[in-house]
């Protein structure tokens, strides 16, 4: 009885609250009334759907896909897949890829961002200074067979100078020559624990210990290779040092 009475008495209290107006939402879509107007609605769709794909352009037109690829398979040679995490790889494959691309960067800026809020550049030729400085790091790093590649299956003529290439076809075969390399060094970090997973399987074998995992006697001993040769200073100094 005493609980039908407290909710008695807050509906009546709340009653006066329930028969106010309510707000009304509406969505509507109405003509634009000069062109400068569907120009800036144009501008502002543009702008979202730029930062929507801000990730993928990081991803393949800067140093990180090479980086991120070659500390994955560190840590699947050495045998431990979740460790480190996936947060830490990536935060380190971003970190060591600002590193990286600072130089790039800071010329973008300073050649066509700059210029052009200082009112001295025009849209389009901000944007052309700001890519040349990406377009020179991804051509340094691109080999000439991908870019044959993708360029005869764009068919274009041949191109004269770097300048010629549209962005368009330095991108993938960028990328096409990111991942090899990536696979490169990743398969050269592969040898040294795979030794050692050779030569502990052997021992077992010799031993007549063929119900023992051979993972789980070789991963100490990879693990303290990793350690005693200071490997995450050399990986990373591989990789720095791998972008010319």
């Amino acid at each position: 009885m005493r609980a039908c009475l407290v909710v008695c008495c807050v509906l009546l209290l709340a009653a006066p609250a329930l028969s106010a107006p309510l707000p009304v939402v509406e969505l509507r879509v109405t003509g634009s009334e000069s062109p400068q107007q569907l120009s800036a609605s144009l501008q502002v769709l543009l702008l979202l759907t730029v930062l929507a794909t801000a990730p993928a352009l990081l991803i393949l037109m800067t140093s990180f896909t090479r980086i991120v690829i070659v500390l994955s398979l560190v840590r699947s040679a050495v045998g431990v897949p979740t460790v480190p995490p996936n947060q830490v790889v990536v935060g380190l494959a971003l970190f060591l890829t600002l590193f990286t691309m600072a130089p790039t960067l800071d010329r973008a800026n300073r050649e066509g961002l700059q210029p052009y809020l200082r009112g001295e550049l025009s849209q389009q030729a901000a944007l052309d200074r700001t890519l040349r400085p990406l377009r020179e790091f991804m051509l340094r790093q691109t080999r000439q067979q991908d870019l044959a590649l993708f360029v005869s299956l764009a068919r274009l003529p041949r191109p004269r100078t770097p300048e010629d290439v549209p962005t368009h076809v330095v991108i993938p075969a960028f990328v096409t020559s990111e991942l090899r390399t990536a696979f490169l060094l990743g398969s050269l970090l592969f040898i040294p624990f795979l030794v050692v997973d050779m030569v502990v399987s052997s021992v077992l074998l010799s031993l007549g210990m063929l119900m023992l995992p051979p993972v789980l006697i070789s991963l100490p001993f990879k693990l303290l290779l990793f350690v005693f040769v200071d490997g995450w200073h050399l990986v990373a100094r591989a990789l720095l040092l791998s972008f010319r």
